[in-house]
């Protein structure tokens, strides 16, 4: 396993669970993931030092968890090996590494997706967002960690955003806003066969009620009560499987996790982004609700035999997940801080994920800290045990959101109607 964050001790854990997996190793992984599984101090976007690691533990699959291995082309650099590897190669990966370039593929697939105008100048694209209506978006072109985007009323905080995000090139895009309720759809693929998994919500704003900057994601929740009925079989004929298959016709197949962000808009389902991999935090909750063996999936992906495998199995009820961020997140994240675990409700679990191990204590390396996740009967429940499970975290400035998951369990979410077919 390939990573460091909570997504990676996610997946580490429901590997663990399956009976054909005699062990998982970790690089670098964190302090969480050190618990189970082998840790090995190898820059994970670094295909040498990879590679070299692969070679001498010869497992039986390697998943990359981050983007920016799959840009830098560590996914190909392991199948040269003769090792499967789930992740795409770095041409495919551009779906995640260049918002320019899956513009591009969305409108050779005919897929749904925003308006756009993209920018390499800033005085031009200062001068395009004084023409279009608020909410302002603008996204960085390549990778961001998740903190590449702003979608905001004010115009002269939109117009400095596409300034500093171009001022060390590169290119910004300017996309018309999409209104209605986001669903994060993650689907396997081989290169032909797609495969969607269970739908989830993230919630992307550091504050309650959506409030504050975007983040790398402070919390998620699945199932989606309010989804309409078909959607997810609608999303896979008209987004995923044309992408995959115009990326196969290009000769770049895309072999690995293809995550759709998607605005279900008064015109229909469209694609807000791409990712080329999991997605943190929905992974969580997705993956605590899965049955079907990940590890069967995972492999089957990476070496062209999807189709074979029977659909995934979920389990009944819902599952929660909520982001413990340090103090300063996400402007200035103060690191160092003491974490500290104490007893945690049945069904909890505490996820790892900037966290490090400095003598025998474990203490905050990132901003994102852990992710705490429940599951429960129903979408109620899971909430009541994921903050039930907050309370046994102690973070000194830990902070999060106290609202994951409510307006959906109080029936506050209503899309649009949406027009299937």
């Amino acid at each position: 396993m390939l990573g460091s964050g909570a997504r990676e001790h996610a997946l580490v854990l429901s590997l663990l669970r399956d009976p054909s997996v005699t062990s998982v190793s970790c690089a670098p992984g964190n302090a969480g993931t050190a618990e189970v599984a082998a840790a090995h101090p190898v820059d994970p976007a670094d295909p040498g030092a990879v590679v070299a690691l692969v070679e001498r533990l010869r497992p039986g699959l390697v998943v990359v968890g981050p983007e920016a291995p799959l840009v830098a082309g560590v996914a190909d650099a392991v199948r040269r090996t003769g090792v499967p590897c789930f992740g795409p190669g770095p041409e495919a990966a551009q779906l995640e590494g260049s918002k320019t370039f899956a513009k591009l593929v969305m409108a050779e697939a005919d897929v749904p997706t925003a308006a756009s105008a993209s920018f390499d100048d800033a005085d031009a694209a200062v001068a395009h967002l004084a023409t279009v209506p608020a909410p302002y978006v603008v996204k960085a072109d390549g990778l961001a960690a998740g903190k590449g985007v702003h979608v905001g009323s004010d115009l002269a905080v939109a117009q400095a955003f596409a300034r500093d995000a171009l001022s060390g090139g590169g290119r910004v895009l300017v996309e018309d806003f999409l209104d209605g309720p986001e669903v994060s759809l993650f689907a396997l693929s081989d290169g032909q066969t797609v495969v969607p998994l269970l739908p989830a919500q993230d919630h992307k704003r550091v504050g309650d009620g959506d409030t504050g900057p975007n983040t790398g994601g402070m919390g998620a929740y699945a199932p989606l009560p309010w989804l309409p009925d078909g959607l997810v079989d609608d999303v896979l004929a008209r987004v995923l499987q044309p992408v995959v298959d115009r990326m196969h016709e290009r000769g770049t197949p895309f072999a690995g996790l293809l995550y759709a962000g998607l605005a279900l808009t008064s015109r229909g389902p469209q694609v807000v982004e791409f990712n080329a991999r999991f997605g943190d935090p929905e992974t969580q909750v997705v993956l605590a609700l899965l049955e079907s063996s990940l590890a069967d999936l995972l492999l089957a992906a990476a070496t062209g035999r999807l189709a074979e495998q029977p659909a995934p199995r979920w389990r009944d009820g819902a599952a929660v997940t909520v982001v413990v961020a340090a103090e300063g997140y996400p402007a200035a994240p103060v690191t160092g801080a003491p974490l500290a675990v104490g007893r945690l409700p049945e069904g909890v679990q505490v996820l790892h994920a900037g966290t490090r191990r400095e003598g025998g204590a474990v203490v905050a390396s990132g901003g994102r800290v852990v992710s705490v996740t429940a599951v429960g009967d129903d979408l109620a429940a899971a909430r009541a045990a994921a903050y039930d499970g907050i309370a046994a975290v102690d973070l000194p400035g830990g902070h999060w959101r106290t609202d994951i998951g409510l307006r959906a369990a109080e029936g506050g979410i209503t899309p649009p109607p949406v027009s299937l077919g």
